[in-house]
């Protein structure tokens, strides 16, 4: 049972990285312009949360519980949500930039990313099944014994994915990103023909 329970509450343009922000259970709360780049977020509970313009860059998460939780045109560079709790996890991710952020062996299927920097992500073993990552920058993001079944790719750019070493079934791609399934071959393709 947490000591501190705060509900409905609405957090702005207030920095957290030198005296943190209070352990507890936050309800639908809503945090906005907040900096709470490298604080530790260890074993706080956010139930129906929205975060916008925040910085998270490099919290800490073990153990933090994301319940129904929206990130708005937030920094979570470097962020492990694989540290966090995986009871009931649920976020949702817009305009966010993700660079460097790990999901490794999470559950997060249905989870939206839209309109997201991922560069470097890495979801090894992750389950995507059904995420969509609308026109999301994938550049360098680490997809490996990932579960991808009916994960929708098909705004997003600049992914590379091997076929073999991920379940794809029912996964959705567009022309010419899908040519990302073919990176391992080393072979080139000439669109020009398409039209």
């Amino acid at each position: 049972m947490h000591k501190n329970i705060f509900e409905d509450h609405h957090f702005e343009g207030t920095d957290y990285t030198q005296n943190g922000l209070e352990k507890g259970r936050y309800e639908n709360c809503v945090f906005k312009d907040c900096l709470l780049s490298g604080s530790d977020l260890s074993e706080v509970v956010f139930l129906e949360c929205t975060f916008r313009n925040c910085d998270l860059s490099m919290a800490a998460l073990k153990k933090t519980a994301l319940r129904d939780v929206r990130f708005q045109d937030c920094k979570l560079m470097g962020l492990h949500f694989d540290d966090c709790h995986d009871f009931l996890f649920k976020t949702a991710f817009e305009g966010c930039l993700m660079n460097y952020a790990t999901f490794c062996q999470f559950g997060l299927k249905g989870t939206v990313f839209s309109h997201c920097n991922l560069e470097e992500a890495d979801f090894t073993a992750a389950d995507l099944t059904a995420a969509e990552f609308d026109h999301c920058d994938l550049t360098g993001a680490i997809f490996e014994d990932t579960i991808l079944h009916k994960a929708d790719f098909r705004t997003a750019t600049n992914y590379a994915m091997d076929p073999e070493k991920n379940r794809l079934a029912g996964a959705k791609f567009s022309t010419p990103g899908v040519l990302g399934l073919l990176v391992k071959y080393g072979i080139e393709v000439d669109g020009s023909g398409l039209r």
